[in-house]
């Protein structure tokens, strides 16, 4: 895979985001894939590479680029010690509206490559970045065709921020998987998710993954799971496939 970084100006300064795309010559549907609460590090590029060899040109974003330097952070030390010590001051910098708001910037930029086709992005976030990946579906429903969030906490809460709230402006096609084991997606949570989005009429798809905990889908959490991060990966794909390609 092909990769660089830019710098995009965002209204609240700059976010420094990596682009990764196939090696071939050619043209391919652009993806917003947003990070978890880790924020940048290998397992992140690691994981944009195997969306781009699919052909897609991606962009990952440091949304904390409102916090500072940092890291990259080593997920299994972190969650040796105090994780919300480490890792809650620099979630305080960013939400599901700054995100969706930084967003903007990012499809200006897509919207700029020769080797980006259409106009219709695919979106993809993980835990953090679950919620923001269905968020930037409801702030920009003639832009985004596919939404996916994999392990994302507080999908459907009272929050102003929460996602199921912008249900009725989604016109992408979405998929949420969550965990079972998973104490920021309970049961009764994944309803009311799920309950938006069948009355806002969205094609939608929310699995529960059995026995799974929150975080499986990433290669260096220690309860990264193979099997489970392969049938999410069909799954995204799939729904790419139909929307994007």
């Amino acid at each position: 895979m092909r990769q660089q970084q830019v710098d995009i100006q965002t209204n609240d300064g700059v976010c420094k985001t990596w682009v990764v795309k196939p090696e071939k010559i050619g043209a391919w549907p652009g993806v917003v894939f947003y990070m978890d609460g880790f924020g940048i590090r290998p397992a992140m590029l690691e994981m944009a590479n195997h969306i781009a060899k699919e052909g897609y040109v991606v962009l990952l974003p440091d949304l904390y680029y409102r916090f500072g330097s940092y890291g990259p952070l080593v997920p299994k030390e972190v969650l040796k010690g105090d994780f919300r010590a480490t890792v809650g001051p620099m979630m305080a910098t960013t939400d599901n509206h700054k995100a969706a708001n930084d967003t903007a910037a990012l499809l200006s930029y897509l919207d700029t490559r020769d080797d980006v086709a259409g106009d219709k992005v695919g979106t993809v976030g993980f835990c953090m970045g679950g919620g923001m990946a269905l968020t930037a579906a409801g702030f920009y429903p003639d832009r985004v065709a596919a939404a996916v969030s994999f392990h994302g906490g507080n999908l459907a809460t009272d929050l102003p921020t929460s996602p199921h709230l912008l249900a009725p402006k989604i016109k992408a096609e979405v998929y949420v998987a969550g965990a079972d084991k998973d104490h920021g997606y309970p049961p009764e949570m994944a309803k009311r998710l799920e309950d938006a989005l069948t009355k806002a009429g969205v094609r939608h798809k929310c699995e529960v993954y059995e026995g799974k905990l929150h975080g499986w889908m990433k290669p260096d959490m220690p309860v990264y799971d193979a099997q489970a991060a392969e049938r999410g990966w069909r799954e995204f794909f799939a729904l790419y496939s139909r929307n994007l390609k």
